[in-house]
Formats: C-alpha cells, structure tokens, sequence
C-alpha cells in the first residue's frame, strides 16, 4: 500500500484532550510535582520535522517518539515505537515491528498505519500538513524524497521503509526527533499528539507547559508537569534559581558563574580545512607539521568554557569514534622537522580566512590561538576575517588556502560527517561543495561508500575505523574542538544526564521536596 493511499484520516484525534484552541486537558491523575525549566527562547513552531536543532527538539522528545531512540550517552540506538527491525539482503526494504499497547495522548492506539502517515506528510510535498519548512528529512536523507522511494504499512504492526539505494545512515537518523510519529489534533492548524511520556498542555507567549501522559507505555514519568519558560539573560537566571521559581536552566552561552553548571561535548566540530590544491598544502608532511604545531593548552585558553580540543576525527558520543594517539601535538619541534622533511627549511606562510558569525566560540580567538601555535614552528599566518556569505562563496569555489569553520555530526552517524567533509564527491565547486579541503583518495571514497551501504553495525564499525585511520594520517582537515552543551540545575533536581545530541530526556527527572518537604 503506497502511502498516498493512507490518506488523512488517521491523523483525525479525539477531541477534548490538547489545552489548544480551547480544549481541555484531563488531570494526569499524579502529584503536584512540577520541573521549571527556563531556555532563552521557545520556537514558535512545534512541528519536529521542522528542525535540526534547538529548543523545539527538546521539547519534541518529552512529547513525541520515533521508531528508535539513542542510548544513553551517545548515537548508539535502542528500541522505541518499534521493537524490532531488519533488512533485505539487498539493503533496499527496512522492516519495523511496531510495538504493542502505545497510545496517542488521546488514548487511541498507536497503529503502523499512523508511522506511514507521519513519514507520508514528510514526503509528500502537496500534503495539507508538509513541513514548514522541511529542514530535517532532506537534511538527513539526502533530499526530499532523497534516498526513500517508498513507505508502507503491509498490516497495523508492521511498517515499511523501501530505498532507492542501500543507505546504512537511516538507522541511527531514525531517532531523530525529526522523524517522530505523529497525530493532527482537534482544532484549527496543526495542533500536535504523540506517544511521549508528556503531552502539550498551555501553549502561550514566553511559556510552554507539558503535562504527564498517565498511559505511557514506557511507565508514567516521575514528575506531573514541565513548564519551560523564556529566559533571557544570566542574570535572570540566576534569579529566578535562587528564587526557586526555575528549577533547570539551558543557556545560549556558558554560564558565567559555576554554581549548579553541567557540560557535555556535543556534535558541532571546529575544524581547520587545508586547501590541498595549492601548495605547500598538498604535501601531507606539512598538513602533519600543521597538526603537530598546534598546541591544545592554548587553544583551551582561547576557546574558554565554549567549547573543548578535540583529539579525534569524531566527538565523543558518536558511535563509531577512533580512539588512539591525539592528533594535536603542541610540539614545534616535530612540526619544524615535518617541515623540513617536506623541503621547507625556512619554513611557511598562509592567509587564514574566518568569518565575522557571532558564535559561542570567538573564532578571532581561536584563530589567534591557531596563528601563535604555528608560529612557534616557523609556520607565519595572516588572518583575514570575512563576512560570512564571502567567506562561503570563496571556501566553496577553492578560493582559500587556510579555512577556520564548524561542522555539525547530523543525526549522530559518522557519514553524515566524515562523507561530506572527506570525500571525492563533496570537491566538486560551487554550492554543493562539503569538502572544503578539496582532498581526494579513491581509496577512502570506497570505504566511506562501503560503509554507507553496510548495515550490519560492527562491519560499519571496522570501515569508519579504517576511514579515520586514513584521515588521521593524511590530515586533509585537521578538528580543533568540539562545542560544550551547558546546563545549571538546581541541587533538588535528581535524575538530570546531558546527552550529546542536545535532545535531553527529561521524563527520568525529578525535583526533591524543598527544605520542610514542601511539595510545589
């Protein structure tokens, strides 16, 4: 069954149940708990297919659920909606088993019939609820329809995903928020019901309240309500924490003071990207002497409490990541000797080019770092900073020697990073070109193809071993650091993990009784 022919019909939800538009919302039958969590602004669109990132996906995980979910900690995947999968021998039809007993929030059951819907809406440009706009599906499944040529429910426990090619990724993408099962509320517009342990309750300006789903089939949550609130200053923050009118905080930026911090590397990698067309670029002793000269003490001091040196070619907390010998070195006396070994006595000069985006990260700090480094191995950079549209049109044409930028591990699968950044595909200039260092070696294409094809995980493994083995020796780009996710809880908040992707699981928390045992 194609999925045009599901039509819309099993989006329709009963009515009565989403404070939106006028419904009510049943009491969740638990105590009066409530988590206060302040962020410096809510989205203005619920729609989870709508973003890569943000506060609109951590609040989609509380409410929605996709077919498969990251573990704990990382981008491995575990069960979700479905309890179980497979895949043809010829890599093209993925086969998911939906799990027993899930319930929408208004009590109807969850069917494979409503996966196809929710991926249907996705695909189909001309559908009534098509995102807007579609940020993650073409994002993360190379276009739209990209790499999918098909969905299906062959029955209401299983669900069908059939590709145009074999395309390993899909898996780990899967627990995207992006890619959550969804209902269409009662109501005008498109007024969202999931599966989640919380359901939207209040929707209104500077405010976003989440209420317990008592038929949560994962077990009811401990805490009866999350109420996330706009905050826009640390000073505010702070406030409202001592006051104990918030109880979690997320800031835009590291907190200034340390009281009640937490921080996790995430997935948005600093690189710097070798031209490795123009010389003395292309010479791999030199890009080793680059990597070799920098030192990670004081690109530390630069990228202050922002971010952490990254000695790997993935961050942690993505599967797949080579451990093994840092590749930053902060020795010029090794960086000197590469140079010489590439026939560079007296050494080399370079223009870094940066652009002028404000970030957490000042990349005119970690671009003064960079050049201080260098110079102690006879390596001279002249920076030259940017607007941020010259910066791309230049990068993407080959236009550069030396390029400050970031990137992001999409999804939580290394493809989506190594492939774009590495291969012989991504030099091609113009707009689509990813691999700005414009390094190509057909022998790492094949295995970064191999590896997107391959479904079975450990063999997938074993190949983005091997792809970073190869990177770390030739060095094409060379990761700098790796972007801190930041929270500040309060001490009664229990329960509370940080997870890499940014998306955190807030159905596991809850809020001791304050001094007395006063529950709020």
């Amino acid at each position: 069954m194609r999925l045009g022919n599901i039509g819309r019909s099993v989006f329709g939800g009963a009515a009565g149940l989403l404070l939106l538009g006028g419904f009510a919302l049943p009491a969740s039958g638990q105590g009066s708990r409530e988590l206060r969590v302040g962020v410096t602004e809510l989205p203005a669109n619920l729609d989870p297919a709508t973003a890569l990132e943000g506060v609109g996906l951590l609040i989609s995980r509380q409410v929605f659920e996709t077919l498969v979910q990251y573990q704990d900690g990382g981008s491995d995947v575990d069960a979700g909606l479905a309890v179980r999968w497979g895949i043809s021998k010829d890599g093209l039809v993925w086969t998911f088993r939906i799990r027993d007993g899930v319930r929408f929030h208004d009590g109807s059951l969850l069917t494979a019939h409503h996966v196809a819907a929710s991926f249907e809406r996705q695909i189909s440009e001309g559908h009534p609820l098509h995102p807007d706009p579609p940020a993650v599906w073409p994002r993360l499944l190379r276009g739209l329809p990209g790499v999918i040529k098909e969905v299906r429910a062959p029955d209401a426990k299983t669900f069908q995903i059939t590709l145009r090619l074999p395309y390993a990724p899909l898996l780990t993408v899967l627990a995207h928020p992006g890619f959550a099962v969804i209902q269409s509320g009662p109501g005008e517009g498109a007024h969202w019901l999931g599966t989640g342990p919380f359901r939207l309750g209040e929707v209104s300006p500077g405010r976003i309240v989440l209420e317990a789903h008592g038929g949560y089939w994962g077990g009811s949550p401990r805490l009866n309500r999350i109420v996330f609130q706009e905050v826009g200053v640390e000073e505010v923050a702070r406030a409202e924490l001592d006051g104990r009118r918030l109880d979690l905080w997320f800031p835009a930026a590291p907190p200034q003071k340390p009281d009640g911090a937490l921080s996790l590397p995430g997935w948005q990698v600093g690189l710097l990207a070798l031209q490795n067309e123009k010389e003395p670029l292309g010479k791999k002793r030199v890009r080793q002497a680059v990597a070799a000269a920098v030192d990670p003490a004081v690109l530390a001091s630069a990228l202050g409490k922002a971010a952490v040196p990254l000695q790997s070619l993935l961050p942690p907390g993505v599967w797949g990541r080579r451990e093994g010998q840092p590749i930053l070195g902060g020795d010029p006396l090794t960086a000197r000797r590469l140079l010489v070994e590439a026939g560079l006595r007296q050494g080399i000069k370079g223009v870094l080019l940066l652009d002028d985006a404000q970030r957490s990260v000042d990349q005119l700090k970690v671009a003064t770092a960079l050049s201080e480094s260098l110079a102690r191995a006879g390596i001279a950079l002249e920076l030259r900073v940017e607007p941020t549209l010259v910066v791309r049109q230049a990068s993407q044409q080959g236009d550069h020697e030396w390029l400050l930028t970031e990137a992001q591990v999409d999804g939580g699968d290394p493809h989506l990073f190594l492939y774009p950044l590495s291969t012989s595909e991504g030099a091609t200039k113009g707009p689509n070109a990813f691999n700005l260092s414009f390094y190509r070696n057909t022998r790492l294409d094949d295995l970064l193809v191999r590896a997107s094809q391959l479904a079975f995980r450990p063999e997938r493994r074993k190949l983005y071993l091997r792809a970073q083995g190869i990177l770390a020796d030739e060095l094409p780009w060379i990761p700098l650091y790796v972007k801190l996710h930041w929270a500040v809880i309060r001490p009664e908040v229990r329960g509370f993990r940080l997870h890499p992707s940014g998306i955190h699981r807030l159905d596991r928390v809850w809020v001791e009784p304050e001094a007395g045992g006063v529950l709020r």
